[in-house]
């Protein structure tokens, strides 16, 4: 069973500053919790290609995570593959940005999670939990935006 969970934010920046803080990928900390630490492959500016590999802490368990960036569209799409083999992974999650006012941009961001061997038996509840925490995941990437 696989499904998507997102969530949404109006974030008072630019969306050029918003795509920036986002697109860097190492400041994922500052809104997920569960995100213990991150390193970016290669250095330099987001692009197809770029590797993510962090250390997660889910229902007290550490595991280690690689994404692999597969679409980037300035300042307004970027797209993300889990690579990692993991019982659930993120097979496919992104981030949309657009601008609704002055300074202002809406952000969505969604992952569309898969169990694999007993994930299969798991992805029902880490649907359930990301969907609960949809809204608090999205405003905490509105706090650490507009924080930066």
């Amino acid at each position: 069973m696989a499904g998507q969970f997102e969530a949404t934010a109006e974030i008072n920046r630019p969306i050029e500053e918003v795509f920036a803080f986002l697109a860097a990928g190492t400041n994922d900390p500052k809104f997920s919790p569960r995100v213990q630490e991150i390193t970016k492959t290669p250095e330099g500016p987001t692009a197809v290609g770029t590797v993510f590999t962090s250390t997660v802490k889910d229902a007290g368990m550490k595991t280690g995570r690689k994404f692999k960036i597969t679409e980037v569209e300035a300042p307004h799409r970027i797209r993300w593959s889990e690579i990692s083999k993991n019982a659930v992974t993120a097979d496919e999650g992104g981030y949309d940005l657009e601008i609704v006012g002055p300074g202002t941009t809406k952000v969505r961001i969604f992952n569309v999670l898969e169990g694999h061997g007993i994930g299969k038996l798991l992805v029902g509840f880490a649907l359930s939990a990301a969907r609960k925490d949809a809204p608090g995941f999205g405003q905490r990437i509105k706090t650490a935006v507009e924080a930066s």
